[in-house]
């Protein structure tokens, strides 16, 4: 068991911060697994649980944990003491200007991420990501092109064999503001129906290894994302809402 040693009272955040990330390597964490209650590692520490849960915010924010109601504390990405830690601020409005700067972002993020998993997937990986396009696909056909949940771990299944795991944690922070591209934003039902056979091309790309085709085709998929943000955009300024 690793001895964490008492911490002084300067510099706490940074310092608890430092100590979990020693407990995680030590223990031999593994993105998945379950950290120890706030309890324990108060204990461990020697801090109070009010500092240890405002650290665990820390790394919510930053996407390196998920908080489970009722189950506890999961490490979401691997840590290091000498970790970077990137805070981020958008604006978390529905407005077209908001959602077009999130889609700006994501055109790069996806496009280049696409090309890596090309690039660097293996059988095993390629397989992994076709199984996660197959439950999409069920699910947007079964549910009316309601596949919000299963289309983020298409994406995310991409990110995470590209090899950078850059990606996945970036993306991860911008969770909720992706997810405002599922929920029919600027009053458009069919939105990103568009979106849905770039999918299967995508991963048709990254099956062959064309990184260029597999960039190329995820750079159309996002058009297709924009289209659908300017049409709802041209409906409200039509409706008098603008």
């Amino acid at each position: 068991m690793l001895d964490l040693p008492p911490l002084q009272a300067t510099a706490r955040d940074d310092a608890v911060l430092n100590v979990l990330a020693d407990f995680v390597i030590h223990e031999e964490l593994k993105p998945g697994d379950r950290l120890p209650t706030e309890r324990v590692l108060s204990e461990r520490l020697k801090v109070s649980r009010t500092t240890v849960r405002e650290a665990l915010t820390r790394w919510e924010g930053l996407g390196l944990v998920e908080r489970r109601q009722g189950s506890g504390t999961y490490l979401k990405a691997a840590v290091s003491r000498d970790m970077l830690h990137l805070p981020l601020t958008f604006a978390s409005g529905n407005d077209f200007e908001s959602l077009m700067h999130t889609l700006e972002i994501r055109r790069g993020l996806e496009a280049e991420a696409a090309a890596l998993c090309a690039l660097r997937a293996g059988p095993a990986e390629v397989e992994i990501i076709r199984q996660k396009l197959e439950v999409m696909e069920e699910a947007f056909h079964s549910r009316a092109g309601m596949s919000s949940d299963e289309d983020w771990d298409f994406h995310q299944a991409i990110y995470r064999v590209s090899g950078n795991p850059l990606f996945e944690q970036i993306i991860s922070a911008m969770h909720e503001l992706f997810h405002r591209f599922w929920e029919h934003p600027l009053g458009v039902r069919d939105f990103g129906h568009a979106s849905f056979p770039y999918h299967r091309t995508v991963y048709e790309r990254i099956a062959a290894g064309d990184a260029e085709g597999a960039r190329g085709e995820a750079l159309k998929l996002i058009a297709t994302v924009e289209a659908d943000l300017r049409r709802g955009d041209a409906n409200l300024k039509r409706a008098g809402y603008k």
